[in-house]
């Protein structure tokens, strides 16, 4: 009985690593994911779903793993883990891999890392190298950014907030970018000066909390329209706060979150699919572009703002083409700069108000 029990057991392990990979031993291509989980509409599942349609479109052996904890050590062994089932390519998505992918690349230099919204460096920050086995994925975060913001005005939304995360580049850039979209509106608009007011602040975490939440909630209470949540789980007490409210409405990021609330009336996207499959395309056509840097926007379509689900009132498609169009051509000028203050953007008719905890 104890025999039988343990081999339906490994039976049963078996087939949950095989489900919905590709045929064949081991897994040539891994996903480690942070501690979220593939379906979390958000970074993991973006990566994922470039992965998958590679794998599947190549007949390619595919697999993620989770690690146990959010740690450097949790995910080198699940990098580890990876490698010893037979991973060629490793796809790690987000700035929390920069360190472990740091030290994997050069403990496995005949794996390929492709490291997504982040560049490897040692933990005190005091060195970044990028081995020749390492490409690592940037994304213009000021041009999503700068959608959300221009089309939020130009739907009629006069009284915005702007919720990051933990104050790091990529969350900087898209708020800057959510500021300078907004001001471009207003001036096309023939709008006053100072007509449109903005709440600003940066979590400190990516989490889902109260405080998260009651902030969200007094900024609706005291009349602001819409909140552009770029901070993981932060979103979700944005969201839970818009739901709690009547007709107050949430921008989500990095992938369309329009199924996660009703209250999500469009996302400022990275798209990370896109990338995942064009990393992978270049690894198989032997034009892997290892040791170096992409920085993907709209000229590789590397971001975009979701419209296919899109709630705005009466913002467009035909309007959405032809701001990417103007972004494209350069007849937006879109700063992408992540050390100065709000101030040196030369704001005139944005007012923003920032928030400290």
């Amino acid at each position: 009985m104890k025999k039988l029990l343990v081999l339906c057991l490994v039976l049963a392990l078996s087939l949950t690593m095989l489900a919905g990979c590709g045929k064949g031993s081991g897994f040539e291509l891994a996903l480690v994911t942070d501690l979220g989980t593939i379906d979390d509409k958000s970074f993991n599942q973006g990566s994922w779903e470039g992965l998958k349609k590679y794998a599947t479109e190549h007949n390619k052996t595919y697999q993620y793993y989770q690690p146990s904890e959010a740690t450097n050590a949790a995910y080198l062994e699940a990098i580890d883990l990876a490698v010893k089932g037979g991973a060629k390519v490793i796809v790690t998505p987000g700035f929390l891999f920069e360190v472990p992918v740091y030290m994997a690349q050069t403990r496995y230099p005949d794996v390929k890392f492709v490291l997504l919204d982040g560049e490897p460096h040692t933990e005190d920050y005091a060195t970044y190298k990028t081995e020749a086995n390492t490409l690592c994925i940037l994304y213009a975060e000021e041009q999503a950014g700068f959608m959300a913001g221009y089309a939020a005005v130009k739907d009629g939304f006069t009284k915005l907030g702007f919720q990051g995360g933990m104050a790091v580049p990529a969350v900087i850039r898209y708020g800057y970018g959510f500021l300078q979209g907004a001001e471009a509106a207003a001036r096309e608009m023939g709008l006053p000066e100072g007509s449109i007011s903005v709440m600003y602040n940066y979590s400190g975490d990516f989490a889902a909390t109260p405080e998260n939440q009651a902030r969200a909630a007094g900024w609706y209470q005291s009349g602001t329209e819409v909140i552009f949540a770029c901070g993981g789980a932060v979103g979700n007490s944005v969201m839970a706060a818009a739901e709690a409210s009547t007709g107050k409405y949430v921008i989500g990021v990095d992938v369309d979150q329009y199924a996660e609330s009703n209250t999500v009336i469009s996302s400022a996207m990275k798209m990370l699919g896109n990338s995942v499959y064009q990393a992978l395309e270049a690894y198989y056509g032997n034009k892997w572009d290892g040791g170096k840097t992409w920085v993907l926007d709209v000229n590789n379509d590397g971001v975009g703002l979701a419209m296919d689900n899109a709630r705005w009132r009466s913002f467009s498609k035909a309007d959405y083409d032809a701001l990417y169009k103007g972004i494209k051509d350069g007849t937006y000028k879109i700063s992408n700069a992540s050390d100065i203050s709000i101030a040196d953007l030369g704001l005139k008719y944005v007012t923003v108000t920032e928030v400290a905890d």
